[in-house]
């Protein structure tokens, strides 16, 4: 069995850090309203009152009107629901990919590795809106492709980063026991490299999220997002951006909800970087 004391004290640390708790709280909020959302949604979402056409925040609706008569925090909770949802589940493709990538270049070395290398810099340098916009044609509008097209982009970092950590422990005393022994590369790979390595990888994972969330709000912003009747918090930005300065309330609201989450997730991250690495914490003192 596994000893869990490490994770444990890196917990405590996490829970003392005041904003890394904090962060972690906004999260688990956000992600619980967004779960909830049909049951705290005043209104339907899509719901159209054509006598409540562009109305301010009040005791009817809490957070206002569009230009549709929608109730704004309806539509807010429910875009939760897609932009944590495209923020969470992206992350599945960036490890699917990264890991794998980095970790067989790192512990094979030689042509292997600068053949898998070369492949991620080419991957990198290409402009990410471009092969975005390339492979939404290709695969189509719907959500899954939008996760898989955002996910198919920046996957690099996780290879490198995985790459990093396991040319670090592929030396270490436990791996050259574990040849000692006969143990198989993949064995090796799979049972002594890589969970030695998800430390960096989880913080990294943390800090991923609001770029995830922050890059479907600007592919929604430009017409490459969640396609109606879905709603995201960058599709109510740029149907509110026709009117900001006559109702700012359409863009302010769901603009200040990405700007929350991206600063509770970067709290978070940084906390769980602390918390992992004491030696970082003490280092900044």
């Amino acid at each position: 069995m596994p000893d869990l004391r490490p994770w444990a004290a890196a917990g405590r640390r996490l829970l003392a850090n005041r904003l890394a708790f904090a962060g972690l709280l906004v999260v688990a909020a956000l992600t619980g309203a967004a779960a909830a959302a049909e049951l705290l949604a005043p209104w339907d979402p899509a719901a159209q009152q054509y006598d409540s056409i562009l109305v301010g925040p009040g005791a009817e609706h809490l957070l206002g009107t569009d230009v549709l008569g929608r109730d704004v925090l309806s539509r807010l909770l429910h875009g939760a629901r897609t932009s944590l949802a495209v923020g969470l589940l992206v992350q599945v493709v960036y490890l699917g990919i990264g890991i794998p990538v980095g970790a067989v270049a790192a512990f094979a070395g030689g042509r292997l590795d600068n053949l898998l290398m070369r492949f991620v810099d080419i991957v990198y340098a290409f402009p990410d809106l471009l092969l975005i916009i390339l492979l939404r044609s290709i695969f189509g509008g719907s959500l899954v492709m939008l996760l898989v097209a955002i996910g198919l982009v920046n996957w690099t970092d996780v290879a490198r980063l995985m790459r990093g950590e396991i040319l670090a422990l592929r030396e270490r005393e436990f791996v050259l026991a574990a040849r000692c022994v006969g143990a198989s590369p993949s064995r090796i790979v799979l049972r002594h490299l890589v969970p030695n390595a998800l430390g960096p990888i989880i913080v990294a994972v943390v800090f991923f999220v609001p770029r995830a969330i922050f890059a479907e709000a600007a592919l929604s912003y430009i017409g490459l997002g969640v396609r109606p009747p879905a709603t995201s918090w960058g599709t109510m930005v740029q149907e509110g951006d026709q009117a900001i300065f006559g109702v700012p309330h359409l863009v302010l609201f769901p603009a200040l909800a990405i700007a929350v989450t991206m600063l509770s997730f970067t709290f978070l991250g940084d906390g769980l970087r602390d918390a992992l690495d004491p030696r970082l914490r003490l280092a900044r003192r």
